[in-house]
């Protein structure tokens, strides 16, 4: 039986270095690739460990694709209000979309990750899942929902029911990642964190506008809506006789709505660009769980399918701080359902 050939996605860090160790160990024909999106300080990395593997490498150049699929959604998103989730973005359009083409344009018959979630094939349903990692603090399967049935079929997630310990045993052993690597930036075009800085010096200042109370009443001026998240409470600049958080960030006026913390939850909400993974079809009615937040602990809920990729999402109880532009994913015990962007 002919080998299967992998392309593994390498970063430099621990966990692709360790992902593509084991394919190699297990009998895989293994190749190492890179995307050069905005860090080349990562292809140099990903290449030298390729090097220790004595595994071909393959630098991919996507800044373009890059700059057109996230960090312009990234930045219309924060424009409009919303909240945006680049790596979800990230994810679907480069990773496990340009990546994957090319991996398959190569000959390839896999690709792999070092994600820290499950892949398996349910010969009842038809259809290949995606499921929590067993490594419930590194789960990354919030971002990995938007994932295709052909994309599934053809990646791989070698370190998915490790423990991080297990991890940096085997890089660390055979040198091929140094122990004092850093894990990886949440997000990487933006390495100090200030996401209204970027995008200002991107777009310039946003327009300023009226920060009112939820009665109406004008309590100040706000710096632009890109600089405010629901839910927060410091470092809005008013102040006031009792604790007001952001509960909406209303863009048709360019206004700033602040209210008491039991404002801040909602009953329901609906969501675009609906990716179902576990089912081809929802039911009316259909009972689950789901996060609207990266890590966020599960909440039970009734889905509501609405036709050309919307859905409405019911809450048993109501839920706070929900952000348009994140994503809600829908989980059926271990398994991802599905899910969609919160509008």
């Amino acid at each position: 039986m002919d080998k299967k050939r992998v392309l593994c996605a390498l970063s430099g860090g621990a966990d692709s270095s360790a992902a593509a160790k084991l394919l190699l160990e297990e009998g895989y024909e293994v190749e190492g690739a890179s995307m050069f999106l905005c860090l080349p300080d990562c292809i140099d990395d990903a290449k030298k460990v390729a090097e220790k593997l004595g595994i071909r490498f393959h630098p991919f150049v996507l800044i373009h694709t890059f700059e057109q699929k996230v960090i312009e959604d990234f930045i219309v998103t924060y424009l409009r209000g919303g909240t945006p989730n680049p790596c979800i973005e990230c994810n679907k359009y480069l990773k496990f979309g340009k990546f994957l083409d090319m991996a398959l344009e190569l000959g390839f018959d896999y690709i792999a990750t070092g994600h820290y979630v499950r892949r398996e094939f349910d010969e009842k349903l038809g259809r290949w899942q995606l499921m929590r990692s067993p490594n419930r603090e590194k789960d990354q399967s919030y971002v990995l929902y938007g994932l295709t049935q052909e994309q599934l079929a053809h990646t791989l997630f070698p370190v998915g029911c490790m423990n991080k310990s297990e991890i940096l045993d085997i890089v660390h052993g055979d040198g091929l990642v140094s122990e004092d690597k850093p894990e990886s930036q949440d997000i990487c075009f933006i390495p100090d964190g200030d996401y209204a800085g970027f995008i200002t010096r991107r777009v310039g200042e946003p327009p300023h506008g009226d920060i009112l109370l939820t009665d109406g009443t004008k309590l100040g001026e706000h710096k632009g809506l890109m600089r405010y998240t629901i839910g927060q409470r410091k470092g809005i600049g008013v102040s006031y006789s009792e604790r007001l958080f952001v509960v909406d960030k209303r863009r048709r006026d360019n206004t700033l709505i602040l209210g008491r913390e039991d404002e801040l939850c909602r009953s329901e909400l609906t969501a675009c660009e609906l990716n179902l993974v576990r089912y081809a079809d929802l039911p009316d009615g259909f009972r689950c769980t789901c996060q609207t937040r990266y890590h966020q602990k599960d909440v039970p809920c009734t889905l509501h399918p609405l036709g050309e990729g919307r859905i409405r999402v019911e809450f048993d109880l109501p839920h706070r701080a929900i952000c348009r532009g994140q994503s809600v994913v829908f989980y059926d015990g271990n398994y991802v359902v599905g899910g969609g962007k919160i509008e």
